[in-house]
């Protein structure tokens, strides 16, 4: 039987953890509309972003590649434009990718003018998607000029981000709980949803929206109600060493990731991580980030009612995930960075309208990747993936059966140098070609290789926090080899592939 449904929407919400689904048994985020998805959908529980921050990651999962392929290592580092990537490759099927929010694509500068690589920075969008409303995280003057029209005398970002000043109760709590004055259906979130229904409601059929939220992504504040929906002392407190100092000794990196020179997207929070009331400034920010999740599950939930009250529900193919996750006080650190999980755990929910029934309801247990969701998103439309794909289509899992031969771990880059800021390779006295790290972890092992710069192993099963550092012990010296071996098979096995099923003679060029 044919393929009945017509429609993509994909949706991403940046850095969004894992773990933060109400379904899973968080202690307390509440997520009834993701929930639903997952009970109408498939559900893959151990699913990574393969690498971070924001950037690299989204450069994988719109292209389907690792960052060692792809090679856009950080925010601002240019995106190869010889790459294809979902959007170029749907074209091909005769939709036209509309993209509302944002990318983080750098143009490539060899291909196209100084004017057009400057013009967004990193917060490019990703050629072969159309602009339904390009919404850079930095600068989003569509929403801070929709924001005066209602009545605000935002003259800039930080303007609008400003906390409301003797907010109630706000000398109890952490400098993230007071909002900011605009109200919450004035939010970015609702802003972005309703641009984006307003497309949906008025496009024709076969079409394909990549709707890209900024939150639950810092700064955190966020508006009423949701700025007090959870109460900072009934928040999971995060897993870490009993102080920074301990924290820090388990790796050079770490430890300089700790201090002055590390990527702290707020540079206050490490102050306060070391004030007398650190306790309470990393509960509140944790009940923010909370609040920040279920206001993007409450505007997703009101898409996905618009889609079943036009009819379209059943004819779309929708995608929930995120770019990468948010360390949010784990290991004293917050962001995206370095190698532990919850910066990686992301969610992911696929909704094939197809197949009803027979695999609603399904959680894969098995490790997935953000590189996968470019192939299974061709899968479903009938198209072959390009050989420059490290990816595996998702569709088997989808239509109910277990693939054989599926990988038995995940893994993850992450890139730490700075062109701009090269302090923290200074400090760590290594090069900028040395400033990156590999992950591989399984079932119960993780290992983690620099390029210049100690190992790591965790023995996950009687270590779930990463705490314990364990490589070089002889206890586990085996199961650190057999990883580190099966890393580096995966490296060979993944190099760039383009022209390497090829072969040119003179009597033929052959391919497979």
């Amino acid at each position: 039987m044919g393929r009945r449904a017509k429609n993509i929407l994909l949706i991403t919400s940046d850095q969004w953890r894992g773990d933060c689904l109400s379904v899973n048994g968080h202690p307390c985020a509440k997520t009834p509309n993701y929930d639903a998805l997952i009970a109408d959908g498939v559900y893959f529980r151990r699913h990574y972003s393969v690498c971070a921050p924001c950037g690299p990651a989204r450069a994988s999962l719109l292209t389907g590649m690792y960052m060692q392929n792809h090679r856009s290592v950080r925010n601002g580092t240019p995106l190869d434009d010889r790459h294809t990537n979902i959007a170029r490759e749907a074209r091909k099927a005769g939709y036209r990718p509309v993209l509302f929010g944002y990318t983080d694509t750098s143009l490539d500068p060899r291909k196209y003018p100084d004017e057009e690589v400057r013009k967004h920075g990193y917060e490019s969008m990703m050629p072969g998607f159309e602009e339904g409303l390009l919404l850079p995280a930095e600068k989003p003057d569509a929403w801070l000029k929709f924001l005066r029209k209602q009545g605000y005398g935002f003259d800039s970002l930080e303007a609008a981000y400003r906390p409301v000043s003797y907010y109630p109760e706000a000398e109890n709590r952490g400098r993230t709980y007071p909002p900011p004055e605009y109200k919450g259906e004035h939010c970015q979130t609702a802003f972005l949803t309703r641009e984006a229904i307003a497309y949906i409601d008025g496009a024709p059929d076969n079409w394909f929206v990549h709707l890209s939220y900024l939150r639950p992504h810092p700064p955190f504040i966020a508006p009423e109600p949701w700025n007090r929906m959870y109460d900072p002392n009934e928040v999971p407190l995060p897993i870490r060493a009993g102080n920074m100092p301990s924290q820090s000794a388990q790796h050079p990196w770490l430890a300089a990731a700790l201090g002055p020179y590390g990527d702290w997207f707020d540079p206050w929070i490490r102050e306060a991580l070391q004030g007398e009331h650190a306790e309470k400034e990393i509960r509140q920010i944790r009940a923010t980030y909370y609040g920040l999740v279920s206001k993007v599950d409450h505007y997703v939930g009101g898409l996905l009612d618009f889609l079943k009250s036009t009819g379209r529900y059943d004819d779309t193919l929708i995608i929930l995930t995120s770019d990468h996750g948010e360390l949010l006080g784990d290991q004293w650190l917050f962001g995206k960075r370095g190698y532990f999980d919850s910066g990686y755990h992301v969610p992911l929910i696929i909704r094939d309208p197809d197949r009803p029934g027979r695999t609603r309801g399904r959680t894969v247990d098995n490790f997935t990747e953000s590189v996968d969701v470019m192939p299974t998103i061709l899968d479903w439309l009938g198209l072959d993936a390009p050989r420059q794909c490290d990816g595996c289509s998702l569709l088997p899992w989808i239509e109910g059966h277990t693939p054989a031969d599926w990988r038995t771990e995940a893994h993850w880059e992450y890139d730490f140098r700075d062109l701009e800021s090269p302090e923290l390779e200074r400090e760590l006295g290594i090069t900028m070609d040395h400033c990156q790290l590999n992950v591989i972890r399984n079932d119960r092992y993780k290992y983690v290789h620099f390029t210049d710069l100690p190992p790591l192993f965790f023995d996950l099963e009687n270590d779930p926090a990463e705490i314990m550092n364990l490589a070089r012990d002889e206890r586990v010296a085996n199961a650190e080899l057999s990883l580190a071996s099966r890393m580096l098979s995966w490296r060979m096995a993944n190099d760039e592939r383009e022209l390497t099923a090829i072969k040119v003679s003179r009597d033929k060029v052959f391919s497979r």
